[in-house]
């Protein structure tokens, strides 16, 4: 089985690669991205706002290789964050100059329905995102990327956990073999609905 690693923020376009590819037709970012223009391309330029902001922000990044390629890859939120740097709103207001208002407006109500799954937890780590290559699916490569973002919580005292959301009813299976419960379920618009799962640490 491959090994996940801590990836340094030089890897940071390796990571937006992966989840480019792994989520480009995921339902949360076909939902705010919309259905005009190169829907593909719209999806890479809010997953790049969003690694690149997370990255600023402190969030640690895990990878998986086959030889020298990463194809796999987690980003994470820690229970208490650095100050952010003040260019950060510069490349929040360049991401969505890109995308559109609409597109602004349609992430806004994901994070406004998303944000208060987790309040009651305390502090812990947030699994952003987690994604395999297309080429990798189905090798098992999930579960060494789970496990060090789970020992990474275990190792830091101030963490009660893991938390995560999907958009995919399939995932809260898998997630439950992880030891993940669901602990929020709500509809975020017209036929899109998000999950919200914890897995404790303490």
């Amino acid at each position: 089985m491959s090994t996940a690693i801590p990836l340094t923020a030089d890897r940071t376009g390796d990571v937006i690669d992966v989840f480019a590819d792994a989520f480009r037709d995921y339902p949360v970012m076909r939902w705010v991205v919309g259905p005009d223009g190169d829907v593909h391309a719209r999806v890479r330029r809010l997953i790049e706002w969003f690694v690149s902001r997370r990255v600023m922000r402190g969030g640690p990044m895990i990878g998986v290789f086959d030889a020298d390629r990463l194809v796999g890859a987690a980003i994470l939120t820690l229970p208490v964050e650095p100050e952010p740097p003040s260019c950060i709103t510069a490349l929040a207001d360049a991401a969505w100059r890109d995308l559109g208002e609409a597109a602004r407006g349609r992430y806004q109500v994901y994070a406004d329905t998303a944000s208060p799954f987790f309040s009651g937890v305390g502090p812990h780590h947030h699994l952003n995102m987690i994604g395999i290559c297309a080429s990798h699916a189905g090798r098992g490569l999930a579960r060494p990327l789970l496990e060090a973002v789970h020992a990474m919580a275990h190792a830091d005292a101030q963490s009660a956990g893991v938390s995560l959301t999907t958009e995919l009813a399939r995932n809260v299976t898998l997630y439950d073999h992880f030891g993940y419960g669901v602990i929020a379920h709500n509809e975020v618009g017209q036929a899109l609905e998000t999950w919200g799962l914890f897995k404790p640490v303490r």
